[in-house]
């Protein structure tokens, strides 16, 4: 018997409008990277450093590696940017040495008047001898020589993917001094100007708008894939810049969270969409939340709604002197009053990522799991995911930033450290108990000047039901 046709997605979608309006605040004026460019030029004179040193590398999918040329200059592809310390030297940036087809690239890396095109090179790519990012860094190294001599101090900014060609730079510069120095701009990205706000609300209204349009087309019948890409068209079509920054889920437990596979909705199923984040103009917006399709058992229920408690107490103590830890633990009281945990403590609680008690590998249970459409591809599950049970963190949050930066600050039991106003975190409760019932759920939120803002409420919090 040949199944009924499926509406396709540009069905599902046709009629499907947002129940608010989206207004993207104006660009990050010059004055906000002038700012910028004085604080990391501050902290060089107090470190002693003749120049501070950027370095981006790209990575898969077109991406840069990290987020600190955008966040200093606004510049989305790789490169080695200079910033003497000296006000009267000029900023000079080396770019342009990978294969990345991103042509022109967005904007004008802003506060540089000095750009070098190193070029991509190589036997197969283009018949010349050489390595693009060797050349890259040679160029650095002879540029480094004739601004400050053979034994400057240079602060390096960077992250993991950029240490083969620090190593690089050290080789050819071997009388120089390199301090890591990632910290300067991680520090100045613990609490947010108000311009910088106004970005992340934009970003977290366009998941708002994108969870609605995966709440539109969800139903028994539509795959992963359909929610999955009706949630990325719309996040998309308000200017997001990736289509690759969230995770979804679809069982009958509500336990697992992943990339689409291919997953039909049933009735009962639970559906987590994890938006770890969606990224405009670099900023980002993280949110969870969950759909239930038809009705889910009496357990379920219950881990849900302590769940969606959880954040909801937190919630109320967020203000500026409050304690992230307090924040935290009020977070956990449902878990506890439902005797899901003993307590909120991160160095004793169980999480689903824990290794074995005695500090090793924890085993994964092997067993069948059946999963009728991963099947029909010819696949199967012979392994419960994941190990343990409990929240995915032994925590409630994290600080959120710009795509590939690091956190700045988690929202924990053992942070004894006081919220200041123009702070943007996550708040998150999560649940798993493998086979059996699972929630996520979340919302952004900003520290404002005698409480705080609610980032992504424009979807609420609570399960959604189909």
């Amino acid at each position: 018997m040949t199944p009924p046709a499926r509406p396709s997605i540009a069905a599902l979608m046709g009629d499907f409008v947002a129940d608010f309006d989206f207004v993207p605040p104006p660009q990050l004026p010059l004055e906000e990277y002038e700012e910028r460019l004085r604080k990391v030029r501050r902290e060089a004179v107090v470190a002693g450093h003749d120049a501070i040193v950027v370095l981006t590398d790209m990575v898969g999918w077109f991406h840069t590696s990290n987020a600190y040329l955008r966040y200093m200059i606004d510049w989305m592809r790789e490169g080695i940017l200079v910033i003497p310390t000296d006000n009267d030297k000029p900023l000079r940036l080396l770019t342009f040495f990978t294969e990345s087809v991103i042509l022109p690239p967005g904007g004008e890396p802003l506060l540089v008047d000095d750009i070098w095109q190193v070029g991509a090179i190589g036997r197969e790519y283009a018949d010349r001898p050489g390595s693009s990012s060797g050349r890259a860094i040679e160029a650095a190294a002879e540029m480094l020589v004739d601004m400050f001599g053979p034994r400057p101090q240079i602060g390096r900014i960077g992250d993991a993917k950029t240490l083969p060609l620090w190593a690089q730079l050290a080789e050819l510069m071997p009388s120089a001094k390199f301090v890591p120095e990632n910290g300067i701009i991680d520090r100045m990205q613990r609490v947010r100007t108000p311009r910088e706000v106004a970005v992340f609300r934009a970003a977290a209204q366009m998941v708002s708008v994108a969870t609605q349009a995966a709440y539109h087309v969800t139903r028994p019948g539509v795959t992963d894939f359909e929610i999955y890409s009706a949630f990325t068209f719309a996040q998309l079509a308000l200017g997001g810049e990736t289509g690759d920054g969230y995770q979804i889920g679809i069982n009958e437990y509500g336990t697992h969270c992943g990339k689409p596979y291919g997953r039909v909705v049933r009735p009962g199923d639970l559906i987590n969409l994890y938006v770890s984040n969606v990224t405009f103009r670099g900023y980002t917006a993280q949110t969870a939340r969950m759909i239930a399709v038809g009705d889910i058992t009496r357990h379920q229920e219950k881990v849900i709604a302590a769940c969606v408690e959880g954040v909801k107490r937190a919630e109320k103590l967020i203000r500026p002197g409050a304690l992230f830890r307090d924040v935290n633990n009020a977070a956990f009281e449902p878990y506890i009053e439902n005797g899901m945990l003993t307590s909120p403590e991160a160095r004793s609680m169980p999480y689903i990522w824990e290794g074995g008690a005695d500090g090793k590998p924890r085993p994964v249970k092997r067993q069948y799991v059946p999963d009728a459409d991963w099947e029909a591809q010819g696949r199967k599950l012979m392994h419960v995911y994941p190990a343990q049970y409990g929240p995915h963190n032994p925590n409630l949050g994290h600080s959120i930033g710009m795509a590939g930066s690091s956190n700045s600050f988690n929202v924990s039991s053992h942070n004894y450290d006081r919220l200041e106003e123009g702070m943007v975190f996550v708040l998150h409760t999560q649940w798993v108990e493998p086979l059996v019932a699972g929630c996520n759920v979340g919302d952004l939120y900003v520290v404002t000047k005698d409480g705080f803002e609610n980032l992504s409420r424009h979807t609420p919090l609570d399960l959604h039901r189909v």
